[in-house]
């Protein structure tokens, strides 16, 4: 089994990593740096990066691609002088096209997969039905990635690849803070067991990190 995950090397991401590692899955983590030897260089969002990456793969097998790499670039800003456009472009490149270009140049690579799944990382604060205000950048674009990951899995069943769009949880990560609820070693390891549930029958799903439909 081989399994690819975008931005592995902090937070959820590397907690994915090293437990499917310890597994002793075939794990290809990715960051933005050069290669270490244990993680390869990928900019999600530069096409170029993109297709460097997938011909380093050749023809191997991707059974599961977690789009995980995103960014939170309009915490705390204000609403009277924040948000500047060029933060906009930012967050929607990495949370939106990102996830798109990383699919898309790995589709090959998932159609040679027996059964090929598709983890997009959202959160639920790309619900409608979570509205609090404020973080108008990260709400849009992680909402944009469920809208993304909704319309792929009706475009991608036929091909016998499921995506599945998830909710990790608040986490203690610098995302997410350490006033945060769960580990990332208990995001990480919830959600393992929805990625290993995912299907063709779940295909679409929005869920929480411990297994709760969630509402989009």
């Amino acid at each position: 089994m081989t399994i690819v995950i975008t931005g592995a090397n902090r937070g959820i991401g590397r907690a994915l990593f090293d437990n499917y590692s310890q597994q002793g899955k075939s794990v290809i983590g990715t960051h933005r740096a050069a290669d270490t030897g244990v993680l390869r260089q990928l900019e999600v969002t530069d096409p170029a990066s993109q297709a460097a990456f997938a011909k380093g793969l050749n023809e191997t097998p991707v059974d599961l691609l977690i789009c995980n790499a995103g960014i939170y670039p309009d915490k705390y800003r204000s609403l009277a002088d924040g948000y500047p456009a060029g933060m906009w472009a930012q967050g929607f490149a990495t949370n939106v096209t990102g996830v798109f270009l990383s699919i898309q140049h790995l589709l090959s690579n998932l159609q040679l997969s027996e059964a090929g799944k598709i983890a997009i990382i959202s959160s639920q604060m790309a619900s409608h039905t979570r509205a609090p205000g404020g973080s108008y950048i990260y709400r849009a674009s992680k909402a944009a990635a469920l809208n993304l990951g909704r319309n792929l899995a009706t475009d991608l069943k036929p091909h016998g690849i499921a995506v599945g769009i998830y909710h990790p949880g608040w986490v203690k990560t610098d995302m997410g803070t350490q006033s945060a609820e769960i580990s990332v070693d208990q995001s990480a390891t919830g959600l393992m067991d929805r990625f290993a549930a995912l299907d063709l029958a779940t295909t679409g799903c929005f869920e929480t990190w411990d297994g709760q439909a969630h509402a989009y």
